[in-house]
């Protein structure tokens, strides 16, 4: 656990398409100062307008995560926060030229491996956490998500899909860095052939391909199969992470999902700052003994 904030030590630049705009886009990650937090800042609108990855900028969650302010948006933010949370990267300023992110292989492996080869600067501030006390639940038509008090940050993601190739798989593990660069990075978006289909035909999907999504039919149809025999629930993971990063602090609690996703997350991150009597923000040295 890191308990100074952290930046990237250098430029991170990364190209590539959105998986549904079938746009290329140019990315750059820069450092930033301490308590600046991620942004992200749309270099090809006029004054380059900029915006926070919070939650209260989400302005759309029906295909991926979408975050928007003042009539620009900046979509498919998931898996680059989830790397930002999953490295323990604080501060970083995100500049694109279009209004998607760039889907890459469908994983956060490229940020990862990117972000680990320019490096990572400890700088002087703090990090502040939120401290779960007690647990927030939220359920509805068999979704679920819940955080437990914990000592640390973890996550359980469970999944069941009426298909034989995904079933019931879970998942749990303790984020930090070794972690998530070694189990959970790797792990790509996944979908069936039919509804592939169906988006191509509505004009989504349009960068999707078996370079960067796993389809699934009667059978895995990417020539190379998969990276992990359960690479589907470490993927749902992986959003998890991406998605409950946009709290835009660390927390040390247990969070536990079941069939949930970016909806659904949304709504569960919404409730936990209406609970406000549920956890408490704090430094590393003022949290004198953790909650059972």
């Amino acid at each position: 656990m890191h308990f100074k904030q952290r930046t990237v030590a250098g430029l991170i630049n990364c190209s590539g398409v959105g998986i549904h705009s079938g746009k290329r886009v140019n990315l750059t990650i820069k450092p930033a100062p301490i308590n600046h937090g991620i942004k992200f800042k749309r270099i090809d609108l006029p004054d380059s307008p900029s915006i926070s990855a919070h939650f209260n900028m989400v302005v759309d969650t029906s295909l991926a995560t979408v975050i928007g302010y003042n009539g620009f948006i900046v979509s498919t933010i998931e898996h680059l926060m989830a790397t930002f949370s999953g490295l323990s990267i604080d501060n970083a300023m995100v500049e694109i030229d279009g209004y998607e992110m760039p889907i890459m292989d469908g994983s956060a492996e490229v940020f990862t491996s990117s972000i680990m080869a320019a490096g990572i600067k400890e700088q002087t501030g703090q990090r502040c956490f939120f401290v779960v006390k007690e647990p927030i639940e939220l359920k509805e038509n068999g979704k679920f998500v819940g955080i437990y008090p914990e000592s640390s940050f973890k996550i359980t993601c469970d999944i069941d899909y009426d298909h034989p190739l995904i079933k019931k798989q879970s998942y749990t593990i303790e984020l930090c860095e070794e972690v998530f660069e070694r189990e959970i990075c790797r792990a790509r978006t996944f979908g069936f052939l039919h509804e592939y289909e169906e988006m191509k035909s509505f004009g989504l999907a349009r960068g999707g391909s078996l370079d960067n999504v796993v389809v699934i039919d009667k059978e895995i149809l990417n020539k190379d199969g998969l990276r992990y025999k359960d690479e589907f629930v470490r993927h749902k993971l992986l959003d998890c992470i991406g998605d409950f990063a946009l709290l835009g602090m660390p927390v040390l609690g247990h969070i536990k999902v079941r069939k949930s996703g970016h909806f659904f997350h949304h709504a569960f991150l919404k409730k936990f700052f209406a609970q406000k009597k549920s956890w408490e923000t704090s430094i590393i040295q003022d949290i004198v003994e953790m909650p059972k």
